[in-house]
């Protein structure tokens, strides 16, 4: 019986960025499940989900897609979160953001993000984007 990949996790508040992502990683035939949270606190009641029940580990994200500025908890506070908790700090998080700032940078990686990627602003340079997210991915699990 073939084994079920993990899904990848788009935290994600922005619909047309949402819409695009999807559609990117479908044509990039990434095997993974994305699944959506629309904001810092939809993501972190998933991921308490995920670390707190061994059952549940099937659903344990193999990846993080992150926005900084979304409404409620931000994504610096859900990057801490995934950091600080033994059962998530070995999920990869990716911030994709429209944040340009320098201390936005410095701050990700100061809090353990494993990639840092600014959106552009043109729908196919977006989707393009995605679609090397989606094969540096496929590369990435390739070698673990």
């Amino acid at each position: 019986m073939p084994t079920k990949l993990s899904p990848i996790l788009l935290v994600e508040d922005h619909p047309n960025d949402i819409e695009l992502t999807l559609a990117a990683f479908q044509e990039a035939r990434l095997a993974n499940e994305i699944l959506v949270a629309r904001d810092g606190e939809e993501a972190l009641k998933f991921l308490q989900q995920c670390g707190g029940d061994e059952d549940q580990g099937s659903m344990m994200p193999a990846m993080v897609i992150l926005d900084i500025k979304m409404p409620k908890v931000d994504g610096f506070e859900v990057l801490k979160h995934i950091k600080s908790d033994p059962k998530l700090s070995h999920i990869p998080v990716v911030m994709l953001t429209s944040s340009r700032e320098e201390v936005d940078l410095i701050r990700s990686y100061e809090q353990g993000v494993n990639s840092y990627m600014v959106k552009p602003f043109k729908a196919a340079e977006f989707f393009n984007t995605i679609q090397g997210l989606g094969f540096f991915w496929s590369l990435h699990r390739q070698t673990q």
